[in-house]
């Protein structure tokens, strides 16, 4: 992998756009989140997607195979620096998701930083229709949250916390208010947070402002097909501007990071 944005603070050492390996901890500090100081303590909302050449968010229904062995170690890292990863309903029954599973090379980091040795996994479901007879309930190492509206299935809500599940309100009717959704897994000390999608979900936290941070892995392929963007939703009144802060590349792969402005 090599690094093409920030270009080498030493242009007179090793070529480091050609010839130096990026190791598991040097990603680490390259994706770290910003100082909780910097943020007001408040929550850092990162999202991580995959998109074709010609922009599809998913092939057949899955990301997997617009992905590489690259973009899956970077999929790992930002995972092992993250709190909690927020998912929709539709994306956990399509890509068939499991709990985050404990890294021992994230070990020392994460109880550095007060994080639980995994990070929870937090479905965002208007309906509860979910499997909770499934190792995403059954077997993580911590526990995973179900984020929905005030107005749920009182009994899919009971069978979610029978399953070892959270159950945290997110909104007044059926749906999540995603700012809301963000502002109740802060206030339980969540403040890392990274969501995969899908598009319809990402959609909605940049429509409310609430993606501070998009991690978009630009893959080499072109998918055709109906596929949506990593985006979906109602148009934003005017465009969000994000910056543009890092780039690597491997295999024609390019992982670009943006923040906003």
């Amino acid at each position: 992998m090599r690094r093409l944005l920030p270009p080498p603070t030493d242009p007179t050492g090793p070529d480091l756009l050609t010839d130096r390996a990026w190791e598991l901890a040097e990603l680490a500090d390259a994706y770290a989140y910003p100082d909780p100081t910097g943020t007001s303590g408040r929550a850092w909302l990162r999202g991580n997607m995959v998109s074709s050449l010609d922009g599809a968010a998913h092939h057949d229904g899955r990301s997997k195979p617009l992905s590489s062995d690259a973009d899956m170690r970077i999929f790992g890292v930002l995972r092992g620096l993250a709190d909690v990863v927020v998912v929709g309903a539709e994306t956990v029954r399509q890509e068939g998701y499991r709990p985050a599973r404990v890294r021992k090379a994230f070990a020392d980091r994460r109880a550095a930083l007060g994080q639980s040795p995994a990070p929870a996994i937090a479905v965002v479901t208007a309906s509860l229709d979910l499997d909770f007879s499934q190792p995403l309930f059954t077997e993580p190492a911590v526990p995973t949250i179900v984020l929905t509206g005030g107005a749920h299935h009182a009994r899919r809500a009971d069978a979610a916390r029978a399953a070892g599940a959270e159950v945290i309100i997110a909104g007044d009717g059926e749906g999540v208010e995603p700012d809301r959704a963000v502002r109740a897994l802060a206030e339980r000390g969540h403040t890392r947070l990274l969501t995969e999608g899908g598009p319809r979900l990402l959609g909605q936290f940049a429509a409310t402002g609430d993606l501070d941070e998009l991690c978009l892995t630009l893959a080499p392929l072109v998918a055709v097909g109906a596929a949506p963007r990593i985006m979906d939703g109602h148009p934003i009144a005017v465009p969000e501007r994000f910056a543009l802060t890092s780039v690597l590349e491997e295999a024609g792969f390019l992982f670009t990071r943006y923040r906003r402005i």
